[in-house]
Formats: structure tokens, C-alpha cells, sequence
């Protein structure tokens, strides 16, 4: 399955969710904001939410500091 992650074509690399694909790319998700087609998405809803052709998906890493 293809979708769009951060404007760039990607692979999904076989995952079904949102909570698959962050742990696919190895990435903490206590690190990351989550936007699914335009919508941002609870931590809570990642494991739910399906992963469909053509999605797309913006990570956002957040930063601490001052």
C-alpha cells in the first residue's frame, strides 16, 4: 500500500494502522503528532485507525525547549 507521509510517496510497509506504521518507521510516538488526511489524531486512536491507499499522513515531531 501506497500513502503520502510528510508530502513524500511512501510505503506503508505492510501496515494495517496508524500505531503499525509508527512502530514500522521505529519512531516514540510519545515524540510525535499524528495527522491523518487533514485531521489531527489522538494518541488513543491510533491502534483503530485504519491505513487505506493513498492516505495521507503528516508526522509532526515535537521539541521541548526554551
Amino acid at each position: 500500500m501506497h500513502i503520502s507521509l510528510n508530502g513524500q510517496e511512501a510505503d506503508a510497509r505492510g501496515a494495517q494502522t496508524v500505531a503499525e506504521l509508527i512502530r514500522r518507521f521505529e519512531l516514540p510516538p510519545e515524540t510525535i503528532l499524528i495527522e491523518h488526511n487533514g485531521v489531527a489524531l489522538p494518541r488513543r486512536e491510533w491502534p483503530q485507525k485504519p491505513l487505506t491507499d493513498g492516505d495521507r499522513i503528516e508526522i509532526i515531531r515535537v521539541a521541548a525547549g526554551g
